[in-house]
């Protein structure tokens, strides 16, 4: 899944090891979202909206087109 979670990162200055330690997660947890190879529960992708202010629509694309 296509996401933004690498330039919303950077804009606040945070290091995969800083939104890891925010949102409770591994690094390698951050890297493997921010690449497209491991796609967020539930609950994460609420997290990770709320650290960002975002909606989860704005920080995810899942390519769905009706």
């Amino acid at each position: 899944m296509k996401n933004r979670l690498k330039e919303l990162r950077a804009d606040k200055g945070w290091s995969q090891q800083a939104l890891a330690d925010h949102l409770d997660v591994s690094r390698q947890t951050v890297n493997a979202l921010e690449t497209g190879k491991y796609d967020p529960s539930l609950p994460l992708a609420f997290r990770l909206a709320r650290l960002f202010g975002e909606p989860i629509e704005s920080i995810f694309d899942d390519g769905w087109q009706p």
